[in-house]
């Protein structure tokens, strides 16, 4: 039996506009195993959050749409469930940590009757099991004195201990998929640490799958198993994290590395940005999304779009660059675009 419980399989999500459909995620594969922790990385406008969002079904429906491709948890599609179907599974199955907790919590309500709500509803329990449950997700996230905060509003909270109320709420249930988009962005180092320390210890107790979507890389270095980039609404490079960092195949990888400030390295030496900016998904044609800022663009980068070049271990990567088929194709043709691909 797979240990695979979450599957996005060729996912295409478009926004519509009054110029017509912008698509924001452009064919996105991955698959989550019960109990690791996969991190999605990528500079803003990527697509990672569209991609999150897509996995809970929360994008409006009013001004998103996904034309193609299929969510499945579980063996079953999640884009063919009925809208209760799904509302069941928010918070049961499959749960969200988002990166302003402010935004997560009601302000007019106290944090033990929020979670204590969510319980009630997905399980059946008393009213007195679930504030009892409450109790203990609070202890278990580290809020001290927890009888008396149970009963606390959220701007009694410091910043980093909303967002710990925010993870109970979330595991309150015992999801099997927990989707943490950018959850440490709005806290100081040290409280990101605790958190980050937190949800790996959590993750130990429960067994909980993890997606973890960041645009910082010393989280996605202490957290995860697989790492995904994406860049341009695509997957551009997935694989393990040793495989990601230490053996990075894309140019965008490879930036996004050399962007990063590392500890152990003289601290003389200048960072290296990635020169240029995100393409404009409004415009983007055939090609490679990278190729207007790749220090290694050849003519077919700008003409053909890559596809998935997959090693024996998983590790896959779409880049001409490794693509078997551009050493075999002339010079000529591989320079001037006009290759067969």
């Amino acid at each position: 039996m797979s240990d695979t419980i979450l599957t996005v399989d060729n996912l295409h999500v478009a926004f519509k506009t009054q110029t017509g459909k912008l698509t924001a995620v452009r064919g996105v594969n991955f698959e989550l195993k019960k109990g690791e922790t996969l991190a999605i990385v990528g500079e803003s406008g990527s697509g990672k959050s569209v991609t999150a969002k897509s996995i809970m079904q929360l994008l409006p429906s009013a001004t998103t749409e996904v034309t193609k491709g299929d969510i499945v948890y579980n063996g079953e599609s999640l884009l063919q469930m009925s809208k209760r179907q799904v509302t069941n599974l928010r918070g049961s199955e499959i749960s969200m940590v988002f990166q302003d907790p402010m935004t997560s919590l009601n302000p007019t309500m106290k944090v033990g009757k929020q979670i204590m709500e969510g319980v009630q509803r997905h399980e059946q329990v008393t009213k007195a099991q679930a504030r009892e449950r409450a109790l203990d997700m609070l202890k278990l996230v580290g809020i001290p004195q927890a009888e008396k905060r149970l009963d606390n509003y959220p701007h009694q909270f410091s910043g980093g201990m909303r967002q710990r109320v925010v993870i109970a709420l979330a595991l309150a249930c015992n999801p099997k998929v927990l989707i943490a988009d950018e959850p440490t962005t709005a806290l100081d180092v040290t409280i990101q640490a605790q958190i980050l320390d937190l949800m790996k210890d959590l993750q130990k107790k429960t067994d909980t799958a993890i997606i973890l979507i960041t645009h910082d890389l010393g989280v996605v270095a202490n957290m995860a198993d697989r790492v995904a980039v994406m860049y341009g609404g695509k997957i551009v490079e997935q694989g393990t994290l040793d495989e990601i960092f230490y053996n990075p195949q894309h140019p965008y990888t490879l930036g996004l590395l050399q962007s990063m400030p590392k500890l152990n390295e003289d601290r003389s030496q200048p960072l290296l940005p990635i020169a240029g900016s995100p393409p404009n998904l409004a415009t983007l044609g055939e090609g490679c999304a990278f190729a207007a800022r790749c220090p290694h663009t050849m003519a077919v980068c700008h003409t053909y779009t890559p596809r998935d070049i997959v090693t024996e271990t998983g590790h896959s990567v779409a880049c001409w660059l490794q693509d078997p088929r551009t050493s075999t194709e002339t010079p000529e043709l591989v320079e001037t675009g006009k290759s067969s691909f």
